[in-house]
């Protein structure tokens, strides 16, 4: 989107992208139909056109309408003074954080070559392609899919910055279907029953399929069945414990209690030791500060012994 645009009329070509479930195409052409939007003060124009693959009407593509409002609205200095501002207020610019950071828009292009080889730019031809919106005609002109090449870019970036909470969220999403599959296993395992019974069978010489059967006591045929577990449960078990979501993960097992509450009883007997060994040792500052001053009473009394008072007199006499 450039200056050379007049916001203020109708303008001749429009980027477009069809809405219609399946096609999703984008494409440059003339407006097929033009609609006041006064809401939309920056260009109080709405744009359609019919796609030139299904047919559909398709409005005026999201980001061409974004750009439009960002160069109409935007501002800036334009007085020398201003201008001369703005660049004092870039020295200093990039930081090294804005460096590390910024530095991963030239791993991008050396990542797409990697990400491209297990998943070239194919819309539409992957699974998980149904559920992503992502515009076809860009990600078609891409060397790899645009959303595993983030997500390449995201672990390269952990790694080099050995900063992990860039994968969080990743993580968390992660968890959260894991633990959505989990549900569903269960839903479907209370749902078939957690036994699966199933006739015996065996084959004759002529290789035809025989059910094996029997008769009762009283005569009644019986068919032999095999009872197994339900074939989910392996799974189940597997992903709780992988995901850790076992009730010892979770601190909820009985022998996990009990181990905390006689951990916790054990602190308490040692927090009464400590307490004991507090104790005593005020005690043996209280006492010898009272020795002091045992020491100094004694002294005292000492010097005022009448005796000793006579001693020291009559020595010096002699």
């Amino acid at each position: 989107m450039g200056k050379k645009y007049d916001l203020s009329a109708p303008m001749s070509e429009v980027s477009f992208r069809c809405t219609a479930k399946g096609c999703r195409h984008t494409f440059d052409a003339e407006p097929g139909r033009v609609e006041d939007a006064p809401e939309l003060e920056h260009h109080p124009f709405a744009y359609f056109a019919p796609c030139p693959l299904c047919g559909e009407e398709a409005p005026q593509v999201w980001w061409q309408k974004n750009l439009m409002k960002g160069h109409a609205m935007a501002t800036g200095p334009r007085t020398p003074e201003g201008l001369a501002v703005a660049r004092k207020n870039l020295e200093g610019h990039p930081t090294p954080e804005e460096a590390l950071r910024t530095r991963f828009n030239a791993m991008k292009h050396g990542l797409n070559a990697r990400t491209a080889t297990y998943f070239p730019a194919k819309p539409d031809r992957y699974d998980f392609c149904a559920a992503c919106d992502e515009d076809r005609a860009y990600c078609a002109k891409q060397p790899a899919c645009v959303r595993k090449t983030e997500l390449f870019m995201l672990h390269h970036a952990a790694f080099e910055q050995r900063n992990p909470k860039h994968l969080m969220g990743i993580y968390a999403d992660l968890q959260a279907a894991v633990f959505a599959v989990v549900q569903q296993i269960m839903q479907t395992i209370l749902a078939d029953g957690v036994k699966i019974e199933q006739p015996e069978y065996y084959t004759d010489k002529e290789g035809r399929l025989i059910v094996a059967e029997y008769f009762d006591e009283d005569g009644n045929r019986r068919i032999i069945r095999n009872i197994q577990a339900h074939p989910l449960f392996r799974p189940l078990g597997e992903m709780l414990s992988r995901a850790n979501l076992t009730l010892s993960d979770m601190g909820m097992t009985a022998k996990v209690v009990e181990d905390e509450e006689e951990a916790m009883g054990k602190l308490d007997s040692e927090r009464a030791q400590r307490e004991d060994i507090l104790a005593f040792n005020l005690r043996q500052v209280e006492a010898l500060e009272n020795l002091h001053k045992s020491i100094s009473a004694s002294r005292l009394e000492k010097e005022r012994d009448p005796v000793l008072i006579e001693y020291r007199e009559t020595n010096q006499d002699g």
